[in-house]
């Protein structure tokens, strides 16, 4: 564990709740950069341990390569050292993440979250040569992100294994649910990985099978309550992280009702954060939906 004052820039170990930052955008669509300055400012403000944008939280696939960039780079200019900046920077193109990979080291972020290429089904081959290219394009820390459920492929622990020889692959975000495999992945690679949950709702088990953090979608909307869970795990006091995570999953399963982020963004919009303007082809989320984060919101007593 981190000693206090001691930063994950520092010690290149991220722990605790990271945020999947959202896009705010105004009705029309355009990226909104004063509210998202003011929503870094909130996750800071919260004790958040580290900030994600441009991922698909952050809606990447419908952000211009343009966009994209500026996202990162104000992202790593608000947060100004405070606390690190781990920029998506994944594409089922490895040139086109080869070029986002170098955009982010040119602005100072101080980490790269790079997925699974979806659609194409790259072979296990495919992902090792795919990931190994990113990796040297750049010095920066890499983060491996596997989330079968929107690439289809996974990223297996033996290739896991193998792509962890690289001296910049430090790290994995897993969106497998699959409690076992932080395990896997310890017996898999042959030096110290840092292990980030992609699964709000299971944080908690993620972390006694021998995680270290998560990167959240939840931690949008309530990040004071996500980072007190953390601290509470990483202090020893796991009753007290249990009933958080356990006050907090009504809210978790309501994110995920439909495709992220459209709950998610309804929520901050019902908190007066930012609108809940999507980008096509996602929506604004149906009417159970609503209902479900309403309640889930009020349950924290969020709403009246």
């Amino acid at each position: 564990m981190m000693s206090r004052g001691e930063t994950m820039v520092e010690t290149g170990m991220y722990k605790g709740s990271l945020t999947a930052l959202v896009t705010p955008m105004d009705t029309d669509g355009r990226i909104d950069f004063g509210v998202a300055t003011k929503l870094i400012e909130r996750q800071i403000k919260a004790g958040t341990s580290g900030l994600v944008p441009a991922g698909t939280t952050g809606e990447s696939p419908t952000l211009s390569h343009e966009e994209h960039g500026q996202i990162i780079a104000h992202c790593v200019e608000t947060s100004n050292g405070r606390v690190p900046v781990m920029a998506g920077a994944g594409s089922n193109s490895t040139s086109e993440a080869v070029q986002m990979a170098k955009h982010a080291h040119s602005v100072g972020a101080n980490s790269l979250l790079v997925v699974v290429p979806y659609y194409n089904k790259p072979t296990q081959e495919g992902l090792y040569r795919h990931f190994m290219t990113i990796a040297d394009a750049t010095p920066l820390p890499m983060y491996l992100y596997c989330i079968p459920g929107r690439s289809v492929v996974d990223l297996t622990p033996e290739t896991l294994g193998r792509l962890g020889e690289h001296q910049n692959i430090v790290g994995v975000k897993d969106a497998t649910a699959n409690m076992a495999r932080p395990i896997a992945v310890r017996r898999n690679v042959k030096k110290p990985l840092n292990q980030l949950s992609g699964d709000d709702n299971t944080v908690v088990s993620f972390l006694a099978a021998g995680g270290d953090g998560c990167i959240g979608v939840t931690s949008n909307v309530v990040p004071d309550l996500c980072a007190q869970m953390h601290a509470a795990w990483n202090e020893g006091r796991v009753q007290d992280a249990i009933a958080l995570q356990d006050r907090l999953s009504p809210l978790h399963d309501a994110m995920f009702m439909e495709s992220n982020p459209g709950p998610v963004k309804y929520a901050m919009s019902r908190l007066g954060l930012c609108t809940a303007t999507l980008r096509l082809p996602l929506v604004e989320p149906q009417d159970a939906t609503r209902k479900a984060i309403d309640a889930a919101l009020r349950s924290l007593d969020l709403l009246d």
